[in-house]
């Protein structure tokens, strides 16, 4: 994973706030730019078939948690996707409902919706987690706008050293933050929280979840 892949675009203190595991309210800007100017309404496939629009059909009105990922990748992805499937164990009730997952893949010409589909089998995805694949130039647009990309392009084009965050918002109130993907699902829970304003109980009631 590369640890000098920055979120820009003002996010920067977002991110750092996430690497050190903690949630920081967003910054005036942020709290008065619309979602939709900042992410691309493009078409993308989900893993059980269907095309949706992005910003339409998946972040309007949404608290929501991205990653970025691909079936084949050796390096930080198991570990982030045996986190998300911790992580939707303490969502409970609310993945689906209330707060919903995407994992958008880097690879969108390998990782067709078939292959997806098994994947997501594999990991035991349930309804609100989502993974995502496109055209490459629709994919790349949507890691741009989400912030997954480093200003070095010889480094943003190695996937093997693709970005290991979570994007967090509440499209609702225009609340966004970053957190390590591999840090702990309490964690993550702590900043998804922090961007909820309905700030419902979680299914983890302090004791750990089974993996």
């Amino acid at each position: 994973m590369n640890t000098r892949r920055m979120v820009i675009g003002g996010l920067g203190l977002a991110a750092l706030g996430g690497a050190l595991g903690y949630s920081l309210a967003p910054t005036p800007q942020s709290l008065t730019r619309k979602a939709d100017s900042r992410f691309p309404n493009v078409p993308v496939h989900t893993h059980d078939g269907r095309q949706l629009r992005f910003y339409d059909d998946l972040v309007r009105g949404k608290v929501v948690a991205i990653n970025m990922m691909y079936v084949q990748c050796e390096g930080s992805c198991p570990a982030m996707i045996a986190n998300l499937r911790r992580l939707q164990l303490l969502l409970g009730e609310r993945l689906g409902r209330e707060v919903f997952l995407y994992s958008i893949s880097l690879q969108p010409d390998l990782d067709t919706v078939d292959v997806l589909r098994a994947y997501a089998e594999r990991q035991g995805a349930r309804p609100g987690w989502l993974f995502l694949t496109g055209t490459a130039a629709d994919i790349r647009r949507l890691r741009y706008s989400l912030g997954f990309y480093d200003p070095v392009p010889e480094v943003d084009d190695d996937l093997g050293s693709h970005t290991g965050m979570l994007r967090i918002g509440n499209d609702r109130t225009h609340r966004w933050a970053m957190a390590p993907a591999l840090c702990d699902a309490e964690r993550i829970i702590a900043t998804i929280n922090h961007v909820d304003t309905a700030m419902v109980a979680t299914a983890y009631q302090g004791a750990a979840a089974p993996v």
